[in-house]
């Protein structure tokens, strides 16, 4: 159902982390573990220049509406953050951007 998805499960993983494991990517130690992971800066970094790159062009061919799913092993932790910050990106472009994060809640 998504026109782009991104996995970030190859990111160190916080439920393997105490303190952690029952937290999520709305938490501020896990948000905050997960930003300081070597990788997480240049992955946003390039998926945010894709995303310049892309949307106005889904933009110029009239796309009401675009779906961009990010998933990791749970759904919780890495892909929430991941989520977050790509929201806050579009937002920073002007555009509306919803989120929902499906496996939150889940046990």
């Amino acid at each position: 159902e998504a026109e782009r998805v991104f996995d970030v499960g190859f990111l160190d993983n916080p439920y393997f982390v105490e303190g952690l494991r029952a937290k999520t990517g709305l938490d501020e130690e896990v948000y905050a573990f997960v930003r300081a992971l070597p990788d997480y800066a240049e992955l946003l970094s390039r998926t945010t220049d894709l995303l310049t790159f892309l949307l106005p062009r889904y933009l110029r061919e009239g796309k009401a509406h675009l779906t961009i799913a990010v998933g990791c092993t749970g759904g919780k932790h890495r892909s929430v953050t991941f989520a977050r910050d790509l929201q806050g990106f579009i937002h920073g472009q002007g555009l509306r951007c919803d989120l929902r994060h499906r496996d939150v809640g889940l046990t």
